[in-house]
């Protein structure tokens, strides 16, 4: 069996896509997130001779694929071919060209031959190619906004940008959509043992950094905290949620201040739970804190970066919405039951949303790191904030699935208490005023837009 999926991307030159995929974090990119794929190992890159292990789960089945890398011609193509895996054979040329009018011409050329058996008959042809133009749909898209978002600083220097949290779900995507477009990333990690030549170590619990490690860093994107949401929030879980940030981004901040060759900027994060529970009012970076528990740690939070400010650092704090990704996130608990048919509004679902594609993300911390005029606090929200109600329709038809069971608002608090009260049934209407005065342009301003490119369901 063959097929060949091309697209054109108007504004980029061969060797630039072909650069893009040669450097680090381009596998990762073009993973898709809707798919459970680890990748165990690489070396050697693309070039001939390269390999690279995933470990792939389909529902309760998982399997390796072994991949190496042959017929390297920069700037032309690249070749992977199965050695192990799922299939009798399996050959995808990747092509670049220059397209009449300018631009270039990316074409994949695949060539594989299904198992033999009951195996063979479920991996038929048409299932085959549906998942391959599912995964083709995703894959050119991104790789067309991802190199746009590059395009827009190709005349700056590239930066040299420190982590902490690079494993979560924003910093492991943050972390390969920088490198691919030709940044250094240096990770904070905590532990010991999985130290290598791009990471620091630091331990906020006991105050510890490297200091010596950030000397030849230009920006710290500071990402770590233990998550809101994976239990009720007991005294000694709220003590930990709000210990995880305001420690960490102390140690940061007062670090930094007293580098003499430090970074110059530090990204820390924040979320909209700043505002509280607003009901309908529009919500900008220059409205007071609300009330709660969320509140009270986004306050603490954002005050420990005060050194690093005092300091003359540019410090911008994110005050990031819900991360739209079936990876992780709130996207990604809310799949099961919404497959299931189970899905529906929560309480009266007149609650608002804020909410931000991680791809527009990703792209807008990128853009908070080379505009200076940008500093204090920053809404990374999407333009168009929705109620519950309006996101769980949305949700239900890029799935195909009803949405007509709500779960009422007592029934959130009996089984999630004072979290389920604030990060469930308490809303804001958050509007990105800065960054969009500043100039960045959002590509999924809608919030079912979003939910098809990550899901992997764009319509034709």
């Amino acid at each position: 069996m063959r097929y060949t999926f091309r697209t054109e991307l108007p504004n980029h030159t061969p060797e630039e896509v072909f650069d893009w995929h040669e450097r680090p974090g381009a596998l990762e990119r073009l993973t898709p997130p809707w798919g459970k794929v680890e990748v165990l190992h690489q070396s050697g890159g693309i070039r001939d001779g390269g390999k690279v292990s995933l470990r792939v789960h389909r529902g309760p089945a998982s399997f390796r694929w072994d991949l190496k890398h042959r017929d390297y011609e920069y700037g032309k193509q690249f070749r992977d071919e199965q050695v192990e895996g799922p299939l009798s054979s399996w050959v995808h040329t990747h092509g670049f060209s220059a397209a009449p009018g300018g631009g270039t011409i990316a074409t994949d050329d695949i060539e594989l031959e299904a198992p033999l058996g009951a195996a063979g008959a479920a991996l038929g042809p048409t299932f085959i190619k549906g998942e391959l133009d599912r995964l083709f749909r995703f894959r050119y898209q991104r790789l067309f906004t991802d190199l746009a978002r590059h395009a827009e600083h190709r005349e700056r220097k590239r930066l040299t940008v420190a982590i902490t949290g690079a494993s979560g779900l924003v910093g492991s995507n943050l972390r390969a959509f920088l490198t691919t477009g030709g940044h250094e990333v240096v990770s904070l990690v905590r532990d010991s043992r999985k130290m290598d030549d791009s990471s620091v170590f630091w331990n906020p619990s006991s105050g510890v950094i490297d200091e010596k490690g950030l000397t030849r860093v230009d920006a710290v994107v500071h990402l770590a905290g233990t998550p809101i949401a994976d239990g009720r929030w007991t005294d000694e879980r709220k003590r930990s949620i709000k210990q995880s940030r305001v420690r960490g981004t102390e140690l940061l901040a007062r670090t930094l201040s007293t580098m003499k060759n430090g970074p110059k900027v530090l990204i820390s994060s924040s979320a909209v739970g700043f505002y509280g529970d607003r009901g309908a009012d529009s919500l900008g970076e220059s409205e007071p804190a609300g009330k709660g528990f969320l509140a009270e740690v986004c306050r603490a939070w954002e005050g420990a970066t005060k050194p690093a400010e005092r300091a003359g650092i540019r410090v911008v704090t994110l005050r990031t919405g819900v991360a739209l990704s079936p990876a992780g996130g709130a996207l990604g608990q809310m799949l099961l039951p919404f497959k299931m048919g189970a899905g529906g509004r929560l309480g009266s679902g007149k609650q608002y949303m804020s909410w931000i594609d991680l791809d527009d993300l990703t792209g807008l911390i990128l853009h908070l790191l080379y505009d200076d005029s940008l500093r204090g606090p920053i809404n990374a929200t999407s333009p168009h904030p929705v109620t519950n109600a309006t996101f769980t329709s949305a949700l239900g038809r890029v799935l195909g699935r009803p949405t007509v069971i709500p779960v009422p608002g007592i029934a959130v608090k009996a089984a999630f208490g004072e979290l389920g009260t604030e990060a469930l049934l308490w809303g804001q209407r958050v509007l990105p005023t800065k960054v969009q005065k500043s100039g960045f342009e959002f590509f999924y301003e809608g919030v079912e837009d979003s939910m098809r490119f990550q899901l992997g369901r764009m319509e034709r």
